[in-house]
């Protein structure tokens, strides 16, 4: 079964980023990570100094991903309410 760390390594791979891009990219989905806490999620699962790799920190990459290539979401303006139109009904003839 392929988990988290499995997940950001081969993102890591297809997308050809260094650590300093995944350490900008969670800053752009405003997560703090240090590099050393970051090669520890891509050592192996035997090694002493591996750590699991949360669904928060995943989700915080994704999102940051989506910011740097789409930017920023804007939010929308509030539309103003439609002007209800009075309707008659048919008269039968």
């Amino acid at each position: 079964m392929i988990n988290n760390n499995d997940i950001m390594k081969k993102l890591r791979v297809a997308l050809k980023l260094k650590d300093t891009d995944i350490i900008d990219i969670l800053k752009l989905a405003e997560f703090e990570t240090s590099p050393s806490e970051l090669s520890a999620i891509f050592r192996k699962e035997d090694h002493p100094n591996y750590m699991p790799c949360g669904d928060q920190i995943l989700r915080r990459f994704l999102d940051g991903l989506i910011i740097r290539n789409r930017g920023k979401k804007e939010r929308a303006a509030t539309a103003p309410k439609p002007e209800w139109i009075k309707c008659t009904p048919l008269r039968a003839k």
